[in-house]
């Protein structure tokens, strides 16, 4: 007899339900049997580099390249001025005039001087040549005659040194006329005839029509990756419009207290004008980092790891995350590398060392 059916429980039992419950039971054994070598259907994602340089715009204003706050070196009253705001001025046109009551007596006393003096000398020079045919003669003596070059020449040197005062007296009284030293446009008028303006006030200011620039500040992070002659983008704040600028100056310091860093952007196109708002385009270059799906990462006891793909096996590799992108997790240190495979789907029941079918 089938020892099954000898079995006390299955006494009575019809053979067809005895025969089920014993398939049921082989179907347990065999299931569990299975569990020891299972394998676990998942989906992986690929390791990959992510490149962490992104634009950064800063904003300013355009200006011209060639520009100049015109002052007066003396002071006076402003007498006259010639010219309007965006006038169309030519290099040395005078644009404004000072009068000061005293440069010109003073001028004029100068010019005086030195005719004495010069006056002086020339007599001295004779005195001295007939003093030197009497001394030959034997009339004068060699102390009188040392005493009459002495003169002369104390007097050729007042003659040089009134001279020059003369020279200074001049260009004080021509520094009452203020003159454009280049082409350009008008573009403040700061002072008003009849008003009082003091030695280095600025009167006016012109700027050069051809050739414009922009400054911006930019953080001390930056400045390392910029120098003169590398190309940037300009952007329109208005309309978007993009320009290329070249960079000539770059700051490496800020006196001022500050912690950004002057920035000078040559720009070379032709309709740009002064004041017009732009942003100078620059890219952040950070180092290239690792990057896993989000649903790749799994907290543990032990921190922080996901399961890579090893020869067809799960592999628990801990991982240390430095910041989010989007949907991907950016790896600052750990064991993967670019191309790996790493799970982000049938996490739930996976276990390292399980054997893996990848789905598509």
């Amino acid at each position: 007899m089938s020892p099954v059916l000898s079995n006390p429980l299955l006494k009575g039992m019809p053979v067809v339900v005895a025969s089920l419950l014993l398939a049921g039971c082989l179907g347990l054994a065999d299931q569990s049997g299975e569990s020891a070598t299972r394998t676990m259907a998942v989906r992986v994602a690929d390791v990959v580099s992510i490149d962490q340089s992104s634009p950064l715009r800063f904003a300013g204003v355009v200006r011209a390249r060639q520009r100049a706050s015109l002052t007066f070196q003396v002071g006076g009253v402003l007498l006259s001025r010639s010219t309007e705001i965006g006038q169309q001025v030519d290099a040395g046109e005078v644009l404004a005039v000072l009068y000061n009551p005293e440069l010109e007596p003073a001028r004029d006393a100068a010019r005086a001087r030195l005719s004495e003096l010069q006056t002086q000398a020339d007599q001295a020079i004779r005195d001295h040549e007939r003093s030197r045919q009497l001394f030959e003669r034997g009339v004068l003596s060699a102390q009188e005659l040392e005493q009459q070059k002495a003169l002369k020449e104390r007097l050729q040197a007042s003659v040089v040194s009134a001279r020059a005062s003369l020279s200074q007296s001049e260009q004080l009284r021509a520094e009452t006329q203020l003159r454009a030293p280049f082409a350009g446009r008008v573009e403040a008028l700061l002072v008003e005839p009849g008003e009082f303006v003091a030695p280095g006030q600025a009167v006016l200011q012109i700027a050069a029509e051809q050739g414009h620039e922009v400054e911006v500040r930019v953080p001390a992070a930056l400045v390392a990756d910029l120098s003169p002659g590398q190309e940037v983008a300009v952007w329109s704040s208005l309309d978007g419009q993009q320009w290329r600028g070249r960079i000539v100056e770059v700051g490496q310091g800020a006196s001022q207290g500050g912690a950004l860093y002057p920035l000078v952007v040559s720009l070379e196109q032709d309709d740009l004008r002064s004041g017009t708002a732009v942003e100078v385009e620059l890219q952040a270059l950070r180092p290239v980092a690792l990057g896993v799906p989000i649903a790749a990462v799994m907290r543990s006891g032990e921190g922080l790891s996901v399961f890579r793909v090893s020869e067809g096996r799960a592999e628990r590799v801990n991982i240390a995350v430095a910041a989010l992108l989007g949907e991907q997790v950016l790896l600052s240190q750990g064991a993967l590398v670019p191309g790996d495979q790493v799970v982000y789907a049938g996490l739930s029941r996976l276990s390292d060392g399980d054997a893996l079918e990848l789905l598509p």
